[in-house]
């Protein structure tokens, strides 16, 4: 196809105009990859959901070594052990403080209906500040009075409007059939093993939970002085305390968080896999589209092969038709992904947020979707033989 001067048109030019030329066919394209691109922004989603809210307690801690029983696996897996190994530690040059943490599943009373919910209790010393959570610290002096407890604003609704409640009225509860007032608030994301948190006392945590033995605690948080060296004191740790025991960073207890969850759990299995089924689909319509474009158009492109148009042209004329599909599609599934984030998280408290790092990365995926069905398609662009069409 040649202009009145005898000059190519750009194959940019010609790959837009067969697009348009049929524009219900067109419209049909870039929905159905801007369905696979939402399909993998849901699953990339929940799966960011799923491992940031899994490690925000562990983040939490104010220290820099964390001590856990040598069974412990999650924070859903856990083990205990003795108090005593906390304190071990102290002898540690470096060490500036050690703080015991009590964690468990209690039985908590929403106030307004009456219907009973396991929710995650945070027993800590609240002369110590071990959490780095707002609402945590400024409200722990109020955990020295009997039966209180600071209540997790990010709680699912099934636990009871407490955050609203709470601003204007005072809130009482039952927690195992025993009364508690809730004095503070404070936000720690729900993940998908842990519904709501409350954080109390370890004195009322071991009366709200009877059948937990003082002395036998879930998490040690060890504080070191300004300026040590905290390998040096983990290797220290490590050949002094028994076996029954693991030491190690906040930042490796993090780790061994988001690795349970994607090594020992059916859930980041089920999160790739959708992202692996997500792009299939969206390879699958962009090769129907390319590939029925192509044979409606096979004695056009015949005629120009025998103009003297080369293969290369005809094969760029159709990738960057798929480009021009992947980058229309592109934008609305962004935007419709960006509308289900914003629901989901309003439904469930879990964090989910768009950042430009998954952006980048599924734009990525759809290129390169569209890219490997248009090579596919091509292929039937060897059987555009010149000679079929005189």
């Amino acid at each position: 196809m040649r202009d009145k001067i005898g000059k190519k048109k750009k194959p940019l030019f010609l790959s837009w105009l067969q697009l348009r030329k049929e524009r219900t066919k067109l419209l049909v394209a870039i929905a159905g990859i801007s369905f696979a691109d939402v399909l993998m922004f849901l699953q990339m989603g929940f799966q960011g959901a799923l491992f940031s809210s899994a490690v925000e307690f562990h983040h939490s801690l104010n220290g820099e070594i964390v001590m856990v029983s040598g069974r412990s696996r999650a924070l859903i897996s856990l083990d205990r052990f003795t108090e005593r190994r906390l304190y071990q530690a102290v002898g540690v040059a470096g060490v500036a403080s050690v703080s015991p943490i009590y964690l468990d599943a209690i039985q908590w009373r929403n106030p307004y209906n009456k219907e009973t919910w396991n929710i995650y209790a945070i027993g800590i010393n609240p002369e110590h500040q071990v959490l780095n959570i707002p609402g945590v610290a400024a409200n722990r002096q109020q955990l020295r009075e009997p039966d209180t407890a600071l209540f997790n604003m990010g709680s699912r609704q099934e636990f009871g409007p407490i955050a609203q409640r709470f601003e204007v009225e005072p809130v009482i509860t039952e927690i195992n059939q025993r009364q508690v007032q809730i004095r503070g608030l404070f936000n720690l994301s729900p993940t998908f093993g842990i519904n709501a948190y409350l954080v109390t006392s370890d004195v009322n945590f071991l009366r709200m939970a009877p059948n937990r033995q003082g002395g036998l605690i879930d998490v040690g948080v060890i504080k070191l002085k300004p300026g040590v060296d905290v390998q040096a004191v983990l290797t220290q740790m490590r050949s002094q305390l028994p076996d029954d025991v693991k030491v190690m960073t906040r930042d490796d207890y993090a780790k061994a968080e988001v690795s349970f969850w994607k090594a020992s759990t059916p859930v980041g299995y089920t999160f790739d896999l959708g992202v692996v089924i997500a792009f299939i689909v969206g390879a699958v319509i962009v090769y129907q589209i390319l590939y029925s474009d192509v044979t409606e158009h096979l004695p056009e492109y015949a005629t120009l092969k025998a103009m003297g148009f080369r293969d290369r042209y005809l094969l760029i004329v159709v990738f960057q038709e798929s480009l021009i599909l992947a980058s229309l599609a592109f934008i609305p599934g962004v935007a419709i992904a960006l509308g289900i984030y914003r629901v989901t998280n309003i439904a469930t408290m879990l964090p989910m947020a768009m950042d430009l790092g998954r952006v980048a990365f599924v734009f990525i995926l759809t290129v390169m979707m569209s890219s490997s069905s248009a090579a596919i398609a091509v292929r039937k662009l060897q059987t555009a033989d010149p000679a079929d069409i005189f």
